[in-house]
């Protein structure tokens, strides 16, 4: 209804702007028409009087001008230019122009100057003077303003009940619409209908949107029965991986246990066999019984880091605010003792407590640091830098050495299970130690990884949630 009424009034103002400035025009020229036939007829009639130097009947002839009640002025002068003849009388002649002007006819301001050559044949006798209101001009527009008034109202009322009878044509069916798209947006109930009342463009939006509907209800059902699969495949799933995962409990109960003993009397007998009848042994026999005591213990050390590393994945973290820089310095302590007479410079910068599991952070920092003091064995001067680096919400710690390094064309293998960067022979290890500390980094959250050069050192960063609260 606004659009319409606002349509109407927009034509209705440009159409009556149009009218006014033609009807401006218009009676402009008009008037000066009218006036300029005005002074033709008196001047035809004023030439006896100037010819003769009448006075009496100019004034006669110019008191006629009363008729016309928008001459404010009026003046005959002779041929010298000098005033013979005013109107009215009683107007001061210090009102009149003192010279007449060329011929012609124009506006000044709010009233129409016109001055008309007086001949009598070819000789001219004097100039004839009018001057008339544009009070015509204002009563006519009055009028017309009068009447634009009342055909404006009357269109907008006309309109109004127009657009009030004929809008229900166009708003029942868009609200039946929102209303339709307001159940079901408020139940999600995608069986509800919306009703079509006509045939024209809002019956096809209907129908389009009914179609939707069905597409959607369709699309629902096909959704339903997907997420209902769905979960029953998950359960199954879900039955195979605690069936998996007993069987793997099982298994590591196996190694931990029935493979444990078996090993252990290997390296128990082969132990009593070395002590009482080395002197009964050669070099070769001496040999290969240290070598079988030796993979008995490397055995041993690879299921105690295999079982950790299993348990790490059903492990649940108990978070607590932790002093990492405690935790580094009495790691550091118990890992720098069994280095012997080596010299190796811890240099600890700032680093801030964090929220994280004790023991599995603790197992980190353990194989960070063990890995640090063995890969710089071949260093004079090791050095190992302890440091962090703050982000917006994520702590970023890190730890740097001077020793072995390795080849970043290899960096893919370096947190896989037993995977290894250098030999038995350069540096003992089992593989496991680096994928533990990536499943504890991954277990917090965080992510870790490594920059590295041969020879030149390595450096491993770790990131974990900053710090919630004070430790105590």
């Amino acid at each position: 209804m606004t659009v319409i009424l606002f349509t109407s009034g927009a034509v209705l103002l440009l159409t009556c702007s149009a009218f006014f400035a033609y009807e401006f025009f218009a009676f402009r020229q008009a008037t000066i028409t009218q006036l300029s036939t005005l002074g033709e007829i008196i001047a035809a009639n004023s030439t006896a009087a100037l010819a003769f130097g009448d006075r009496d009947a100019a004034d006669e002839i110019l008191a006629a001008l009363k008729a016309e009640k928008h001459i404010v002025a009026a003046g005959l002068y002779d041929k010298e230019g000098k005033l013979f003849s005013h109107y009215p009388t009683s107007m001061p002649i210090e009102g009149l122009p003192q010279k007449p002007e060329d011929g012609g006819y124009h506006f000044d301001h709010s009233h129409l100057i016109g001055f008309q050559s007086v001949f009598q044949g070819d000789r001219n006798l004097g100039t004839l003077y009018l001057k008339s209101d544009m009070g015509a001009m204002y009563e006519r527009f009055q009028r017309y303003g009068t009447i634009v008034i009342l055909v404006i109202a009357l269109s907008f009322f006309l309109a109004y009940l127009l657009s009030k009878s004929l809008q229900k044509r166009i708003s029942k069916p868009i609200l039946a619409l929102a209303e339709t798209a307001k159940a079901i947006s408020d139940l999600h109930d995608y069986s509800v209908r919306a009703i079509k009342f006509d045939e024209d463009e809002l019956g096809l939006l209907t129908d389009a949107f009914n179609q939707m509907l069905i597409q959607i209800q369709e699309q629902n059902r096909e959704i339903i029965s997907f997420n209902q699969k769905l979960e029953q495949k998950v359960m199954e799933r879900t039955h195979e991986m605690e069936t998996a995962n007993k069987e793997l409990e099982a298994f590591s109960y196996s190694v931990s246990h029935d493979l444990r003993s078996p090993l252990r009397s290997i390296h128990g007998y082969m132990k009593i066999l070395s002590e009482e009848y080395t002197d009964q042994f050669d070099d070769e026999a001496r040999r290969l019984v240290s070598i079988i005591l030796k993979n008995a213990k490397r055995m041993g050390q690879l299921i105690d880091d295999l079982l950790a590393f299993s348990r790490l994945g059903r492990k649940e973290l108990l978070k607590q605010n932790v002093s990492m820089k405690d935790m580094i310095n009495q790691v550091w302590e118990e890992h720098v003792q069994n280095a012997g007479e080596r010299h190796i410079e811890l240099v600890l910068k700032e680093v801030p407590d964090a929220y994280v599991d004790n023991v599995t952070i603790r197992q980190l920092w353990v194989n960070l640091v063990s890995n640090a003091i063995k890969y710089t064995r071949h260093k004079k001067d090791a050095v190992v830098e302890v440091g962090s680096e703050e982000g917006n919400d994520m702590l970023t710690y890190y730890i740097k050495d001077n020793g072995a390094g390795f080849d970043m064309r290899y960096y893919d293998k370096l947190f896989g299970v037993f995977q290894r960067l250098h030999s038995d022979k350069e540096f003992e290890g089992t593989g496991v130690g680096l994928a533990i500390v990536q499943r504890i980094v991954s277990k917090h959250g965080g992510t870790i990884w490594a920059e590295a050069k041969p020879n030149e050192g390595a450096t491993f960063y770790f990131t974990v949630k900053k710090f919630a609260g004070p430790v105590f």
